[in-house]
């Protein structure tokens, strides 16, 4: 990813790439690893990072904190590799030319290239659990713009209007209401390669880092801790398998009195020990469940006389049928 070649061609300028071909270089991204994802799970996958970049440049106070965003995902990546310097001095040098192509656009060209990305994922609505359950997203799929927090770098609170003469000397002011609460801009973020960011945006959003989720984490452990030694295996799942045994054939229930952790149901008679695990042991730590869904003589004969129920009405209509041939065929020799 960080390698010279593909940074080099990812920096010539270009046309803004196609959903299409996005998918397809952040799909051959992902499977350049040991994991490899089923299509179902690579649309998740990719729904993710594209709502996750979108609510990133959606929130960010003024264009040039675009850069901000990429150098924390780039200082995440960092701290992934810390014992591998060759990763680390590509990791850099890409963090270079970014620097060296970027830094010196101007505001309105970091707006520029803002708006073009907004643009690119304007219609991308895809709920996501960690935004709705955050209520920084709306069941329709839109995010919710905060009207509170700190101006970004360089601006005033709103809720002022000021009147100068000629001179460039103050001769009116007046307040009116902003419409939301608002603060004083905090320090500016380092475009150095190292250095304090400021800024939260491109930061894990899974990790509990906010001052909310410090102030509960030990209350949070706890309660994970309590619910933990609480949950127990459910009382259900023996009625509900047993159910799914009988309407399937015959069947041969071990009992879960002494099962522990989980549940086991073989379907087949060859799927007795799978992935290593005895089933004949003493003490199972798990209860089976054998299904036999081909060896049920009873059903058979059941199902044998049903069937043979449905043939002599099948039978039925043919003998009137003829009968009615036979009449006609009277009919017209008269």
């Amino acid at each position: 990813m960080f390698s010279k070649a593909f940074m080099e061609e990812l920096m010539k300028p270009q046309d803004l790439y196609s959903h299409r071909a996005l998918r397809c270089v952040l799909t051959r991204l992902a499977h350049t690893s040991i994991m490899r994802l089923n299509p179902a799970s690579m649309d998740r996958l990719y729904d993710l990072m594209t709502m996750a970049f979108k609510h990133q440049i959606l929130l960010c106070p003024r264009p040039r904190d675009l850069l901000l965003i990429s150098f924390n995902h780039i200082d995440a990546i960092r701290e992934m590799v810390t014992d591998s310097p060759c990763l680390i001095n590509q990791i850099n040098d890409a963090q270079r030319q970014i620097i060296e192509m970027y830094t010196p656009l101007s505001d309105g060209e970091l707006q520029l290239i803002r708006q073009t990305l907004l643009a690119f994922f304007q219609d991308f609505h895809i709920r996501v659990s960690i935004f709705l359950k955050e209520k920084i997203q709306n069941p329709d799929g839109r995010f919710v713009l905060s009207t509170s927090g700190p101006v970004p770098h360089g601006s005033e609170v709103p809720g002022l209007i000021r009147w100068f003469n000629s001179r460039g000397r103050e001769v009116r002011r007046r307040e009116f209401p902003s419409g939301g609460c608002y603060t004083s801009a905090v320090r500016e973020g380092s475009f150095d390669i190292s250095g304090d960011r400021v800024t939260r945006l491109g930061k894990n959003k899974y990790s509990a880092t906010s001052a909310e989720d410090t102030r509960t984490s030990d209350t949070s452990k706890n309660t994970s801790k309590a619910k933990q030694e609480s949950v127990g295996p459910n009382p259900l799942a023996k009625e509900e398998l047993n159910l799914l045994a009988k309407l399937m054939g015959g069947m041969e229930v071990w009992s879960l009195a002494h099962a522990d952790t989980g549940i086991r149901v073989n379907l087949f008679p060859t799927d007795e020990d799978e992935g290593g695990i005895s089933v004949g042991a003493d003490e199972p730590s798990f209860a089976v469940i054998n299904i036999q869904a081909t060896k049920d003589h009873q059903a058979n004969t059941e199902l044998t006389r049903i069937a043979a129920e449905f043939t002599e009405q099948q039978n039925q209509p043919e003998g009137t049928s003829n009968k009615g041939d036979d009449l006609l065929a009277m009919m017209d020799d008269l």
